[in-house]
């Protein structure tokens, strides 16, 4: 079967053009740094290194041939959410690399799977932009940053987006992004070794208590880097339930029937929180991931798995099986 890889992103030099053409305000900026990376710019956000691997394709189809990779589910970088930006400009860029992603996967169809991005500070445009993203361009999902303008994801004004995602049963792909506290985390990388698992927790936390998912039960809520914090904190999301009256305030049945449809990717980056992550959420609701291209990702997804996990069976679910359900690609 296939190896898939559920979570990796691309930016393509074709994309980067487009935008400057199109949204010439919100443009990338590339500054190669030597034939490995560059330093990539965009509006307040700065990424170095931004590896080559994000946007040449073929060096991209040698790592996948070297990292026994077969598939990957593509969708934007999250440094261009531009959920801070001018609705309009984000939502042209959106729509930019939505049709950007569905033309890759219908050249490279035994290559890739997309997901499509969303100006979520406009939410009517963004449920449109999400229709049109898969009635049109073929994407299977929505990757999705982990709040909105420093707003959680249980705000009421994002319900046209769910309902859209609901309705066609999208796989959404939750990813951190303008980490909360960053001024308490500039040193030691801290943003992203705490800061990003933290943000994947806080909008797990406000979609599971905003009774987002209890409304919402066809959409596949995905929680990048093995969901954060929230495989080893669900007991204490349950205990709060049974002791305090403010996990009341909007969902109204058990937490534990809202945590029970999250779906996790692999990225722990060692076995032993990998088999916790497999006994608290079962073979079913994991898929493999890497986070390609960046650092923070890894180069060795296929061979955690298989020092991680025996039974074949759980391995083949995990590495293929799974996403293609969640994506109805199967």
């Amino acid at each position: 079967m296939p190896i898939i890889d559920a979570h990796t992103h691309v930016l393509t030099e074709a994309m980067i053009a487009a935008i400057a053409k199109e949204v010439p305000s919100c443009t990338p900026k590339l500054t190669r740094v030597d034939d490995d990376s560059a330093i990539l710019e965009i509006l307040d956000v700065r990424q170095n290194p931004f590896p080559r691997s994000a946007w040449d394709l073929e060096r991209r189809f040698a790592l996948m041939a070297e990292q026994r990779i077969d598939m990957q589910v593509v969708c934007n970088i999250p440094h261009t959410f531009l959920y801070e930006a001018d609705p309009g400009a984000a939502t042209a860029m959106a729509e930019i690399q939505n049709e950007a992603i569905g033309a890759l996967c219908r050249q490279y169809p035994d290559r890739f799977l997309g997901l499509a991005t969303a100006a979520m500070q406009d939410p009517s445009a963004a449920a449109a932009t999400l229709d049109r993203a898969v009635t049109h361009h073929g994407l299977r999902g929505l990757h999705l940053g982990s709040n909105i303008r420093g707003g959680n994801l249980d705000d009421p004004s994002l319900d046209p987006v769910w309902e859209v995602a609901d309705r066609h049963g999208l796989f959404v792909l939750v990813h951190p992004h303008k980490v909360v506290a960053a001024q308490r985390m500039h040193s030691y990388y801290l943003t992203n070794l705490i800061g990003n698992p933290l943000e994947t927790t806080i909008a797990a936390a406000s979609l599971v208590f905003g009774g987002v998912i209890e409304r919402h039960p066809d959409i596949n809520f995905c929680l990048s880097h093995a969901g954060g914090f929230v495989p080893f904190q669900a007991g204490r999301f349950r205990h709060g339930w049974k002791v305090r009256k403010e996990p009341h305030v909007r969902l109204k049945g058990d937490p534990a029937e809202s945590m029970a449809r999250f779906v996790y990717d692999t990225i722990t980056h060692a076995p032993g929180p990998l088999r916790f992550l497999l006994g608290e959420a079962g073979a079913e609701r994991i898929v493999f991931g890497t986070d390609y291209p960046f650092d923070m990702g890894t180069t060795r997804g296929v061979e955690e798995i298989e020092e991680a996990i025996a039974d074949p069976a759980t391995r083949d679910a995990i590495l293929t099986t799974n996403i293609l359900r969640l994506l109805r690609a199967g």
